[in-house]
């Protein structure tokens, strides 16, 4: 009875489209499930491991595998019979099934093929990312802890993309180490539907290790919450929106030219590839959305735009201040705290983003491979960061801010941020 009955839950696997189980009641007509020598040669072909069985959450999908053999045996002898359970071929039968041929050019779906469980989740290089960010037929979105990729509407079905390139990918996440190396996660389901030409694309990118899923990343997909933290780089750009708010109150005028919070730049993020070109092209972007953002006519009447200076021939020039000059005078104009630490820390970073910028200008610069360019970017995002989360609470204290506050979310009031 056990061959047989394994024969029809192996069919059902196979034929269901997504490695369905077989719920115990589907069997009624062709066994007597109801017979206590049936369900006796279930428990037995679970034993034996020829089966598996599933009883939680949603029974007809296998969401992880290698789940022992006495806890799944726990587990049916508790469940409700027939109910809800369900069976699966066991991984140590299905090894030697004829039906794994078909999934030869896919080896995601031959791994889910092969007894692996939905919702485990496989780690890749990150640069695997860059075929996709850099590829404008692709629309790639990411909050460095959850991301999405799909193909963009004018390409979809479209003649001039191969049918096997019209990509989705429901959702991607990132994963660390114990070093806090970053990684691309994704779960076999997803790899999974992917065209069997892109699965070997992530499959050479595929890295094997102990790696742990993002904490948010985990709580959201396998815990159903909302997370408890905000990406850096989102709470960056809400930072620059709340300066706004605060600085049209203060002056009619925003501090920053833009908050870049409605359209964030893709490439605002960690690296994908810890390369000299990409850290320098960062750092462009991270001082245009910080020093080269910074709106002069806010200051206007405040403090001096322009300095006077000398010509050796006694001429005198007229030339406009910097950006980041004219904001350290305009703040030690204005606020005066017991300790300045903070607001010369804040000075001292928007120097060093912008003189990182300038470095590459001034010398020839050879793109070098670096993995220490993730930790050094990390670094300087953190404290990019913490330098308008400071000014925005500098302009918190000003009486008109004070008298309307702007609404701040409790994550970012309380900086219940994910620097990872």
């Amino acid at each position: 009875m056990i061959e047989e009955l394994y024969s029809v839950v192996e069919e059902k696997y196979f034929s269901s489209g997504d490695f369905n189980g077989m719920p115990i009641y589907g069997l009624e007509g062709i066994f007597d499930i109801n017979d206590e020598a049936f369900k006796a040669s279930v428990r037995q072909a679970i034993e034996d491991e020829v089966l598996t069985a599933r009883f939680d959450g949603n029974p007809h999908i296998r969401a992880f595998s290698k789940i022992p053999k006495n806890k799944v045996l726990e587990g049916f002898d508790k469940a409700e019979y027939p109910g809800h359970t369900c069976l699966y071929p066991h991984e140590k039968k299905l090894a030697s099934s004829e039906k794994l041929a078909a999934y030869s050019e896919a080896p995601y779906e031959m791994e889910l093929a092969k007894g692996a469980g939905q919702l485990d989740f496989r780690t890749f290089d990150l640069s695997v990312l860059e075929y996709y960010r850099n590829d404008p037929r692709y629309s790639y979105n990411t909050d460095f802890i959850h991301g999405k990729i799909c193909i963009t509407d004018e390409y979809f079905e479209s003649d001039s993309v191969p049918e096997h390139d019209q990509v989705l990918l429901q959702t991607f996440g990132f994963a660390y180490d114990d070093d806090l190396n970053r990684y691309v996660a994704v779960f076999l389901r997803y790899l999974g539907n992917l065209s069997p030409e892109h699965q070997k694309v992530w499959a050479a990118k595929e890295i094997k290790g102990d790696i742990k899923l993002h904490p948010d990343y985990y709580a959201s997909s396998i815990l159903g919450s909302w997370g408890s933290r905000m990406s850096i780089f989102r709470a960056f750009t809400e930072e620059l929106r709340i300066i706004n708010e605060m600085s049209t109150l203060i002056k009619n005028h925003a501090l920053f030219r833009n908050s870049y919070n409605k359209e964030t730049p893709k490439e605002f993020g960690f690296l994908l590839r810890p390369t000299q070109a990409e850290f320098n092209s960062f750092m462009l972007l991270l001082d245009k959305m910080m020093s080269d953002n910074i709106n002069k006519k806010f200051f206007e009447d405040d403090v001096e735009l322009e300095t006077e200076e000398e010509r050796s021939d006694g001429k005198i020039v007229v030339k406009p201040k910097g950006t980041i000059q004219i904001l350290g005078a305009w703040v030690n104009k204005y606020f005066k705290p017991v300790d300045p630490t903070p607001i010369e820390e804040m000075m001292k970073t928007f120097r060093k983003v912008r003189q990182l910028r300038q470095e590459p200008a001034h010398k020839v610069n050879i793109d070098s491979f670096d993995q220490e360019l993730f930790k050094k970017q990390r670094e300087i995002v953190v404290n990019a960061y913490d330098s308008v989360r400071t000014l925005r609470q500098i302009l918190a204290n000003h009486p008109k801010v004070k008298a309307n506050p702007p609404k701040i979310g409790e994550q970012l009031f309380n900086g219940e941020i994910w620097d990872i």
